[in-house]
């Protein structure tokens, strides 16, 4: 898609959904994830008079998702906020088994994408979960294809290796 006639609008409502996704899997909490979406609209505001259509606008906002993503976890390490109240869970239907399953391991998959580097995590991120080609992730984090197939080989081996720990854990409870 051309950067000529592309508004802050269009590109939020063809690629809003997505841009959420990826900073959730990026570590922002959803609690956060709409107001650092919000954040990485500020800056695609910003900064599309400037885009040149070198990469796809999905691999350019990816990039801005990436950066804003690595800030929020740079804040929220440094300032935890503690909740007074639990927020409740959301009821589900008796017999949603399958519901609890993927909520399970979609919290799971968080747990481990929180202990990657943010370099293995955003190549994880983008090429297994996304489905982005590893050109495009290449682009988006700025780095050279080989770099970006070996942060791939070495977050799948982490990823791999955690799946297993948990399996184990769960075999002896």
């Amino acid at each position: 898609m051309a950067a000529r006639g592309l508004s802050t609008a269009d590109v939020f409502r063809q690629f809003g959904g997505f841009a959420w996704r990826v900073l959730r899997r990026l570590g922002v909490r959803e609690d956060d994830a709409d107001d650092v979406l919000q954040e990485v609209f500020i800056a695609v505001h910003r900064k599309l008079p400037g885009f040149e259509g070198r990469s796809s606008v999905r691999t350019w906002l990816y990039g801005i998702c990436v950066r804003i993503a690595s800030d929020y976890r740079q804040r929220t390490r440094t300032r935890i906020e503690a909740s007074s109240q639990l927020a409740p869970e959301p009821a589900v239907d008796a017999g949603q088994d399958e519901h609890v399953a993927v909520v399970q391991a979609r919290a799971m998959l968080d747990g481990i994408l929180d202990r990657l580097d943010d370099f293995k995590r955003a190549v994880f991120v983008l090429y297994e979960i996304e489905g982005l080609p590893m050109s495009e992730v290449a682009v988006a984090l700025e780095c050279p294809l080989q770099t970006a197939y070996s942060r791939l080989h070495a977050a799948r081996r982490e990823v791999a290796a955690a799946v297993l720990r948990l399996q184990e854990q769960e075999r002896f409870r």
